[in-house]
């Protein structure tokens, strides 16, 4: 099982950015795949960002493409997401997330059902 911690969120102006963190521990190998998801009250946790941990592949939703960048550390087992020209209907509580194996399918990259290992979430607000 892999322990995952976040760090990062936080009040921020539309338009502003901020970085999450995600820190990773156990041993991590080229066929876990991490990223982030998010949450609002009475939704679907949502697929925001994932990136395969060999080769460095990313997987966004139209949402946030080309605002949110997902990178990754290798040395030391945490992926950043970098959230830049936030919007108000960002706001919702981020969860760090991997999950073990490499498939074809985007459904292993991109569907929060398919991940095992999820971190204790963290907020971020972003204000009109």
């Amino acid at each position: 099982q892999v322990r995952l911690v976040e760090s990062g969120g936080g009040l921020v102006q539309a338009g502003g950015s901020l970085r999450l963190s995600c820190a990773a521990s156990g041993r991590i190998f080229s066929g876990f795949t991490l990223g982030w998801f998010r949450q609002t009250p009475g939704k679907e946790r949502e697929f925001v960002a994932t990136i395969r941990w060999g080769g460095g592949s990313t997987y966004y939703p139209d949402s946030v493409k080309g605002r949110f960048t997902l990178s990754r550390d290798t040395a030391k087992n945490t992926v950043y997401l970098q959230m830049s020209s936030l919007k108000p209907e960002d706001t919702a509580v981020y969860y760090c997330a991997a999950r073990e194996g490499a498939y074809s399918s985007t459904y292993y990259y991109t569907d929060p059902k398919a991940f095992g290992s999820w971190g204790q979430g963290t907020q971020v607000t972003v204000s009109s």
